[in-house]
């Protein structure tokens, strides 16, 4: 007979048309009553949604209830983490994800006992296809899901062995229909044998009959759900009704049951985004794309700068302790749940995660600019002085940009070769300036000054610093020139030529010339924060380039070219005969690197709603095929057919756009093409061309039946007693800045390379200077203040320099020792990469949670983390 085992638990976002205040007023009551009643019920359990971050919130209110907390879940009844928050699975990055459960489980050891191991997602949108490899990082081999399978298309059970692309797998178990599978609310207990025959017994069988198990998963919950009370009694009622025999039980509880089942179970490797028993939102990847940018570039700054720099301040004396880095982390994994960095959020919940991004970005820049500042001042540095960073632990040689403030620019960089000024600002002369001096209070005139940005050459040691000097002379520094606003122009770069001529942008290189290479294109959009939607027949129109402007420059001119548009303001204005216009004015900068990419930079004033706005390129690659750069690996996509009667077997239309996190490319023998994005998220290839989706905006939180998803409204907006809620923010009105670079290859693609090339693409750029004239370009040098005593350190440091070929997904001050750090290496090949020998002969192997491990290589597509001495 089957068995099922039923989960008791509370599904819980902690956002989405509510804000976090909203939900910690549900909270309050909720989860007291779970407690009460678990002290009550012995026989009762609970599972607290896998995310620690609410009962955190809880305990703050109530610090009487962590003592009941521990007990609870040191018995096993109440279960706690291990995520911090629910994150997507989708749009952050690697790291994120891992940091995610290293945050949470430490959290919940440190405060409420041992977490519950088990990788539970409930609800998000869908999972990339390294998962298991994410899981492993922390020790979790097992998995626990609702969206994204396709029993037909990718395994015949619903609990099968999920492998990652490292070949490291975990348990799978799904409830295709939901986390609310077996829901027992008051009503359903009232309405005991509807709720048996028409929902619990049909589900039951269907998790029996696919894949042919006896024991099978039921979860029993919903959003902001109390605990079922009195549970041994409903579940005898249920019994006494249902078909099958029904058990209390716990999700570690499944697990350690179907672990002994597990050789008897399929294999699946790849992501899980098929909305056929639920939807997984395919285009959910460019709503609110204003998140995604700002999400992408925090990540990027935490992991490239300011971990980094954590690590060079420690060893030199400056020490910032890891609960302040912690607290960055979290205030950022608050804004990375499905809703929240999907954007699928109310107008009052969109300003909540703004609030916290601009929280993110404070911290993360007042740590930067004190560790920089403090160093400068051990070093005794003066205002001709430049302190220059490498937070990567390779040697660097080759150009960087360094900002520095001076009265005159008749200068020379000793230590850096081949100067120019990229960018200037003159700031005039202040009267009458207040000064604090040791006998008071005096007066000056403050001399006018240059913000200068520029561009140079230098050698600078791995993971550290050098100092570079500035002479005044009699020469001014040479700086960038413009030329007049033509109808064309070009740039080259060695044997490749960048033109733009009668509208387009064409590239040239010795074999091929590639006509419009890349362009803009747009077309009306009828979705909503969940989904892009077509509008009708209308289809992608391209807009037009007008004019171009050439920057002259030492290292690589910039072509600067410029265009707008016209089009419908509101989607009714496509239907009319005398319809509102909007204007979209747009500038893309383009230029050379010395790797031979095209680096671009886009800004747009959009004054148009309900759009979608997407880059085409056409760089007229013979493959069927794209390689997509996702989480710690590659995933090679193809375009599936749709039937056209595809809402037999989906909920929604699984079309053809998937996501990446920095690089898409598409391969043939002996060229390719690839592009690289910063929060870009959606792709799309059909036709021979590349479509990077940059904005899809809308004014809805939810809207039912979209051309792609009929029936009823994602968001609840239609659901009984529901109200539609408009998103004016998610227009995305006004000023967008998009950065991306790429690039056409005559060679074969190789993944080792192209690592090499993203990586150097988004190496920061990290200097001081400890000039006097504006205070404020680092906001926090007014309020640090010289200290006594400081320690003399060298004016040149290098903490270490791995080989070139190894890449680095994180550098941070290790979690478990005060004097040491961590580096985790990633290997995004699709073979083995030895570990270096520096690194084995200093440091010793470990997970991300520092426990040691006796792996000695990194296995494709897979990371592995070593905790080195700053002795």
């Amino acid at each position: 007979m089957v068995k099922a085992y039923l989960v008791n638990h509370t599904h819980w976002d902690r956002e989405w048309y509510f804000s976090i205040m909203d939900e910690q007023v549900l909270g309050e009551q909720l989860f007291t009553e779970v407690l009460d009643e678990l002290e009550k019920n012995h026989e009762a359990n609970f599972c607290l949604d896998g995310q620690v971050s609410i009962v955190d919130e809880y305990v703050a209110i109530h610090p009487e209830a962590k003592q009941r907390i521990k007990k609870l879940v040191d018995q096993g009844r109440l279960f706690v983490g291990p995520w911090y928050t629910q994150t997507d699975a989708l749009m952050p990055q690697a790291e994120s994800i891992i940091r995610n459960l290293v945050i949470g489980i430490k959290d919940t050891q440190k405060n409420y006992g041992k977490p519950m191991m088990v990788g539970y997602l409930p609800d998000s949108f869908g999972f990339n296809a390294q998962m298991p490899t994410l899981l492993h990082q922390v020790g979790i081999d097992n998995f626990i899901f609702w969206r994204g399978t396709n029993f037909k298309r990718q395994t015949s059970s619903v609990y099968f062995r999920w492998r990652g692309l490292s070949g490291k797998e975990v348990l799978a178990l799904n409830f295709p229909f939901g986390y609310f599978t077996g829901q027992i609310t008051p009503e359903a207990k009232q309405k005991l044998d509807e709720f048996v025959t028409q929902k619990y017994d049909p589900a039951v069988k269907f998790e029996a009959e696919h894949g042919n198990h006896e024991d099978v998963l039921v979860p029993s919950g919903i959003d902001q759900m109390n605990i079922v009370k009195n549970m041994s009694q409903t579940i005898l009622e249920l019994n006494a009704k249902s078909n099958y025999h029904t058990v209390i039980s716990s999700f570690p509880e499944f697990v350690a049951l179907m672990k002994k089942k597990k050789a008897t179970l399929p294999d699946y490797q790849g992501e899980l985004r098929l909305p056929t028993y639920s939807r997984v939102h395919r285009s959910i990847g460019s709503v609110r794309s204003k998140f995604k940018r700002a999400n992408f570039k925090l990540e990027q700054k935490l992991l490239t700068r300011v971990e980094p720099l954590c690590v060079i301040g420690k060893k030199v004396g400056i020490n910032i302790g890891n609960g302040l880095l912690e607290n960055v982390w979290q205030k950022l994994l608050k804004c990375q749940p499905h809703d929240s960095l999907g954007g699928s959020v109310s107008e009052s919940t969109a300003e909540d995660i703004w609030h916290r991004y601009k929280e993110v970005n404070e911290l993360a820049d007042g740590i930067e600019n004190m560790i920089k500042k403090k160093i400068a001042q051990y070093l005794k540095l003066t205002a001709n002085q430049v302190l220059i960073f490498n937070t990567d632990p390779h040697r660097f040689s080759g150009y960087k940009e360094i900002e520095i403030v001076v009265p005159t620019k008749n200068i020379q960089l000793e230590g850096m070769s081949d100067n120019e000024i990229i960018s200037e600002k003159y700031v005039a002369p202040r009267k009458h300036i207040l000064m604090q001096t040791p006998h008071g209070e005096d007066y000056t005139d403050e001399p006018g000054y240059y913000k200068l940005k520029i561009k140079g050459r230098i050698d600078l040691p791995g993971l550290g610093y050098k100092v570079v000097a500035i002479h005044n002379t009699d020469k001014a520094l040479a700086e960038m020139t413009s030329s007049q606003i033509k109808s064309s122009g070009e740039i080259t770069f060695e044997k490749q030529k960048l033109q733009f001529v009668n509208g387009q942008i064409n590239l040239l290189t010795p074999n091929k010339k590639y006509m419009n290479i890349i362009s803009l294109v747009d077309q009306p959009n009828d979705g909503d924060t969940y989904d892009f939607s077509p509008y009708r027949d209308f289809v992608e129109q391209r807009l037009p380039l007008e004019n171009v402007i050439i920057r002259h420059s030492l290292h690589h001119d910039v072509m600067i070219i410029r265009g707008s548009a016209s089009l419908p303001l509101n989607l009714n204005d496509y239907d009319v005969d005398k319809p509102h216009y909007g204007q979209l004015d747009y500038i893309l900068n383009l230029t050379f690197n010395n790797s031979g990419q095209i680096c671009a930079k886009l800004v747009l004033n959009n004054q148009v709603n309900s759009h979608r706005l997407r880059l085409c390129f056409n760089p007229q690659v013979n493959t069927q095929d794209a390689r997509a750069q996702i989480q710690a690996g590659y995933i090679t996509t193809k375009n599936h057919q749709i039937a056209p009667d595809w809402n037999k077997e989906f909920v929604e239309k699984p079309v053809n756009l998937y996501n990446f996190t920095k690089s898409v490319t598409l391969r043939e023998n002996g060229r390719h093409f690839t592009f690289w994005g910063v929060g870009q998220k959606e792709y799309e290839y059909q036709n021979k061309q590349l479509f990077i989706t940059l904005m899809a905006t809308t004014g809805e939180l939810g809207k039912p039946n979209l051309a792609w998803r009929p029936g009823r409204a994602s968001g609840d907006t239609t659901s009984q007693g529901h109200i539609m809620m408009p998103t004016i923010s998610a227009q995305e009105l006004g000023h967008n800045e998009f950065k991306f670079c790429f690039g056409l290859f005559d060679t074969d693609f190789n993944e080792s390379k192209n690592n090499q090339l993203t990586a150097s693409w988004l190496t920061p750029n990290i200097s001081y200077q400890a000039q006097t004239l504006n205070m404020f370009i680092n906001r926090l040098d007014n309020k640090i203040w010289p200290t006594e005593n400081n320690p003399q350190i060298d004016d040149q440091l290098e903490l270490i320099n791995l080989p070139e070929k190894v890449r680095v997904a994180a550098i941070y001050p290790a979690l478990s020792e005060k004097r040491s750090y961590i580096i985790r290496l990633e290997n995004l090949t699709n073979r083995p990469v030895s570990i270096p020998e520096v690194l084995l002969k200093k440091g010793r192997i470990v997970n991300a949670l520092e426990n040691a491990i006796s792996e000695r290589k990194i296995g494709p597509y897979d990371l592995i983390s070593v905790i080195l001495p700053l002795e």
